[in-house]
């Protein structure tokens, strides 16, 4: 289900809808384990009342393996439509044309930090 904004607060279901974006690199091997992370946080504090339903999302090298692109309209579009979507480190890729996908993601969703865990 979709998390949504209501009266400027998030309102959260059950079984939320969280799309994740895997990451490049050690993106690949950190993601798994935080994932772990976030499910084993919520099922110690909800118990079994709420679990999160993890959407995969395409950016990245592995975006531009499948869709020739590196960051894709539909992941995008999936962010803006669930309001949250948690990200591993993407790579830059190297040339002219290209900006960071990191920067451009920060600028398409109009995001003014850059949370960090401790």
């Amino acid at each position: 289900m979709k998390i949504e904004m209501k009266n400027g607060k998030l309102v959260v279901p059950d079984y939320p809808a969280i799309g994740y974006i895997r990451g490049d690199g050690v993106g690949e091997d950190i993601f798994p384990q935080a994932q772990k992370v976030f499910d084993a946080a919520v099922l110690k504090i909800y118990g079994q009342k709420k679990k999160i339903e993890w959407q995969k999302l395409l950016a990245g090298g592995e975006a531009f393996e499948t869709c020739g692109e590196y960051l894709p309209k539909e992941t995008l579009a999936h962010i803006n439509e669930n309001l949250i979507a948690i990200k591993g480190p993407l790579m830059t890729p190297v040339g002219e044309s290209f900006r960071s996908i990191n920067v451009t993601l920060r600028q398409k969703m109009d995001l003014y930090a850059c949370v960090r865990p401790v």
